[in-house]
């Protein structure tokens, strides 16, 4: 008989520091020191938080934090959603620039980053640079360079940070990482990610059946009348000059765009990669290859996949993780040999293999692992990604998805459309940043700003 997936849903355990350690290390947490003004002043009741991007995930950050700390600067380019944040916080400033927030930066502790995708690095360095805690949405940058940039300045501002992927919080992603650490399915050689949203560049046909919210085959000749508003010029920032046009507006239409974002693999890859890079103790790949359609100068696919080469870390083995997205998926899914989930992670072991999603877990073959005995809890549960990080903001505990883990995880991410872009297979040199063999990715791993924007 099948045994239905297993919920992942525990009771919170209290560690001795010992164990806290350990489940922190095999974590992949890094620690920081907390900012002397708040060592001084020991574990402060509330913080000051500014928030930037004030709609949409922006909303649910700043609702996440609202009701434990003080909102003291809101910001948002429409106009609209500031007004709606505001009418909620009366008491807090209002700004359209975040640049001229950080004018009053000694009011506030710590900084809510929510912008699309393209903007995401320069409110968050800036942040950092004024010594300031940072929660900035995933993905963390809109480019490889970028996310280098932010990991390495946290590192230098050791401030409590996060990145937003929520399902990371989760207890199920906790007690996979721990099987797979713990040997559960042996030494793991092959892990495969899948996801069926299909958005992006595709057939308008296919963008119907898939549920894509906008189709389009090119950039659009014609300009639509600005919302009233918004500031089109401070949404664009360090992206090129472009007329206005609903196709790319509001979001999440804009994030199949190539200039404002990275499409479904930057994306949904921050919360499916999450796993087997978690898992996994996974930073650089060596290698990255990737297939799907011929790539289209301004817009990301809705389908493709692509295949990471990492090697050996410690006591775990080289490994290739497999991302597929849209309409592909791996084999062994196509040809039933694993329940048919929608969306996944699998990894094969020598011993056997596990099959997750957000809020489940298999371990196959089911009857091999009949009388399996799982290992105690031994990763903290956590209170959700927002409240983690207000709590290293104010205590020496760590975060999960620190800017150093979720750094690493941005570039990985990127590096897969990347060798989709340049259709090879690429060679990575990470501490150049670098495709030894791809000199024509240059552009795509650090672009040019709009003039006026400079990161650094």
């Amino acid at each position: 008989m099948s045994r239905s997936p297993v919920s992942a849903t525990t009771k919170s355990r209290s560690l001795n520091r010992r164990q806290f350690l350990k489940s922190t290390a095999i974590a992949g947490v890094s620690t920081f020191a907390a900012p002397a003004i708040l060592r001084a002043k020991g574990v402060i009741e509330k913080l000051n938080v500014a928030v930037i991007g004030a709609g949409g995930r922006g909303g649910g950050n700043l609702a996440a934090v609202a009701g434990t700390e003080n909102i003291v600067m809101l910001c948002d380019v429409n106009e609209g959603n500031l007004g709606r944040a505001a009418a909620n916080h009366p008491k807090a400033r209002t700004f359209v620039d975040y640049r001229k927030l950080f004018d009053h930066a000694n009011e506030f502790d710590a900084v809510i980053v929510s912008t699309c995708e393209h903007t995401h690095a320069f409110a968050t360095l800036a942040a950092l640079q004024n010594g300031k805690h940072v929660y900035c949405e995933k993905p963390l940058t809109h480019s490889i360079w970028e996310a280098r940039m932010i990991r390495e300045a946290a590192a230098k501002a050791k401030v409590a940070t996060q990145m937003g992927i929520q399902i990371h919080a989760g207890s199920n992603y906790r007690r996979v990482v721990e099987l797979i650490q713990t040997g559960a399915i042996g030494p793991v050689r092959e892990a495969h990610v899948w996801v069926s949203r299909a958005w992006g560049w595709q057939s308008p046909d296919d963008a119907k059946q898939h549920g894509d919210l906008v189709s389009t085959q090119e950039r659009p000749t014609t300009s639509s009348p600005i919302p009233q508003g918004l500031d089109w010029d401070l949404w664009l920032g360090p992206a090129p000059e472009r007329p206005f046009n609903e196709i790319y507006f509001p979001g999440p239409k804009w994030y199949r765009w190539w200039e404002w974002g990275s499409g479904t693999m930057s994306d949904l890859g921050s919360h499916w990669n999450d796993l087997p890079f978690w898992a996994l103790k996974l930073q650089a790949p060596l290698t990255v290859e990737a297939s799907g359609p011929p790539a289209h100068p301004d817009l990301a696919p809705a389908s493709m996949q692509a295949t990471y080469e990492y090697g050996a870390r410690g006591d775990m083995p080289p490994v290739t993780v497999n991302w597929y997205q849209g309409v592909n998926k791996p084999k062994i899914w196509t040809e039933k040999g694993i329940p048919q989930w929608d969306s996944g992670a699998l990894f094969i072991g020598d011993k056997g293999m596990l099959l997750s999603d957000y809020g489940k877990y298999l371990l196959l073959p089911e009857d091999k692992f009949q009388d399996f005995k799982r290992p105690e809890p031994f990763i903290p549960e956590s209170p959700g990604q927002q409240a983690e990080w207000v709590r290293a903001c104010k205590t020496d505990l760590q975060t999960t998805c620190n800017f150093e883990y979720s750094g690493w995880l941005t570039e990985a991410n990127h590096l897969g459309n990347l060798a989709y872009r340049v259709d090879k297979k690429i060679e990575w040199d990470a501490a150049t940043l670098r495709c030894p063999n791809a000199p024509e990715a240059d552009s795509i791993i650090r672009r040019e700003y709009r003039k006026g924007w400079s990161l650094g």
